[in-house]
């Protein structure tokens, strides 16, 4: 499929206004209070935005609209579980954690737990938190280049991560956190119009309608009840977690003006998932399952009934209807909603190295330029990794899940607990961490259903219990 010179011209203009944002925010940056957390002057809207480009935008294009073409309306649950932890957070963490980063100047996440717990926990949690980062920087920008090189063939997937990869590291390196925060507010609003006003539009009116909607798709993909309650509640015990131990979002609260600011971005942000992005993504994917279902995609080698990955099925439609000049649009739009993960997950990895295993010093005056200099390396590292070696991404992926099922009982130990036990925090992460990693790479069919995340956490929580209480009682 040729790509028209007005197009490529639109996208071309755009990734340079995203660059211009990093170079605007350049000189504006004097400290690494300035560069990690935005001078903590942001407003709601925009770390609001911000956090939803972050959180969706990465798996948007492509997860969201798989669960459309996949099961139909019913996929939006998924992002209803987005909603109940923002606002679960906004009312119980926000309140807690605001006043303390204020206080002790935190620029990091597990600068939280050596304040609650000690240095160990928090090394650890540094330590998991940056594999994690950078795996998830690469994986980022990998599915974004495949998603690329499917949609628009004369782009190859190392051209796409290439491209991609040296203008969010440019403006992540150049601009910090307030360039992240502002690019990821246009890359959204580029993001919904595209594809609300235009994709859905036109998307319905080619497939024919409403009328052809419910001719070539069974009932239960226009119906809300098409998931178990195993289903529902394995996105819940790992999508939730996520708002207490991500890195990205604790870097938001801390950019905040105040706890009022913090918490009002968290209710916005929930809002924007669920239901605005939630229907958006499965809507759009629906229709590519009906365009499927019509022949639309025979040209391109996927005939009704034969095998085809939902997750192609929403950017083979949007090809199909897009006319050229919205063509650029569309293409900035997919950009778009990669590059808003990957640049809040290069900052986050960038602050765990230099905040938490470099400990660097905040007052020094030289310590934007190293900070500028660890988002640079580990960007590199990130797009070598995107484009050499693809098995490492599932590790790194792994420390993720390792993360989220390690971290999130400690989380709530602080929250919870006049003193929580360092001991304990430290052996539930790890127990509960290698538990879930243990059963992911083991394949093991498990009990019900349940996710490898529940069990991990179950544990996790178990041991806290354990360490925390019984010792107590010795002591007596």
């Amino acid at each position: 499929m040729h790509i028209h010179f007005i197009d490529i011209t639109i996208f071309i203009l755009y990734m340079i206004a995203m660059l211009g944002v990093g170079f605007y925010f350049l000189k504006k940056n004097k400290s690494q209070e300035d560069y990690y957390v935005g001078g903590r002057k942001m407003s709601s809207i925009h770390i609001g935005l911000s956090v939803v480009a972050t959180d969706v935008g990465g798996g948007f294009s492509i997860g969201l609209g798989g669960l459309g073409f996949l099961i139909g309306l019913s996929g939006s649950w998924m992002l209803f579980t987005g909603i109940i932890g923002a606002w679960i957070s906004a009312l119980v963490l926000i309140p807690i954690i605001y006043p303390l980063a204020k206080k002790h100047n935190f620029l990091s996440f597990p600068e939280v737990l050596n304040h609650f717990y000690d240095t160990k926990v928090a090394l650890l949690a540094g330590i998991i938190s940056l594999i994690g980062y950078i795996g998830f920087t690469s994986s980022q920008v990998l599915a974004g280049a495949k998603l690329a090189a499917a949609t628009f063939p004369s782009i190859t997937i190392a051209d796409a991560v290439l491209m991609m990869g040296v203008v969010v590291i440019g403006y992540t390196v150049l601009g910090g956190l307030k360039a992240v925060i502002y690019t990821d507010t246009v890359q959204w609003i580029i993001l919904m119009v595209g594809l609300i006003l235009i994709g859905i539009p036109l998307g319905f009116v080619k497939v024919g309608g409403w009328e052809a909607i419910r001719m070539y798709l069974p009932d239960h993909f226009l119906s809300l009840n098409n998931i178990t309650f195993v289903q529902f509640f394995n996105w819940l015990i790992t999508i939730v977690p996520i708002w207490f131990v991500g890195m990205t979002l604790y870097q938001r609260i801390y950019a905040a003006k105040d706890v009022k600011t913090a918490k009002k971005a968290w209710f916005v942000a929930g809002l924007f998932e669920w239901p605005i992005m939630a229907f958006m993504g499965i809507t759009l994917g629906l229709l590519g399952r009906v365009a499927f279902e019509q022949g639309m995609f025979t040209e391109f080698g996927y005939a009704p009934g034969s095998p085809i990955d939902e997750e192609i099925g929403l950017p083979l439609l949007l090809t199909h209807i897009f006319p050229i000049g919205l063509m650029g649009l569309l293409m900035s739009s997919y950009f778009s909603a990669i590059m808003s993960t990957a640049d809040s997950c290069l900052m986050a990895a960038s602050g765990n190295f230099t905040t938490d295993i470099l400990r660097l010093s905040k007052n020094n005056k030289k310590s934007i330029k190293y900070s500028q200099l660890a988002t640079l390396v580990i960007g590199i590292l990130a797009i070598i990794l995107a484009t050499k070696m693809q098995n490492v991404l599932d590790l790194m992926l792994y420390s993720y899940a390792f993360m989220v099922s390690g971290l999130f009982v400690p989380v709530l130990g602080t929250l919870f607990l006049k003193n929580p036990s360092s001991k304990a925090a430290l052996f539930s992460m790890l127990f509960g961490g290698i538990t879930t990693l243990g059963l992911i790479l083991s394949k093991i069919t498990l009990p019900y259903g349940l996710d490898a995340n529940f069990f991990g956490i179950t544990l996790s929580a178990l041991i806290f219990i354990g360490i925390q209480i019984f010792p107590k009682k010795n002591a007596q």
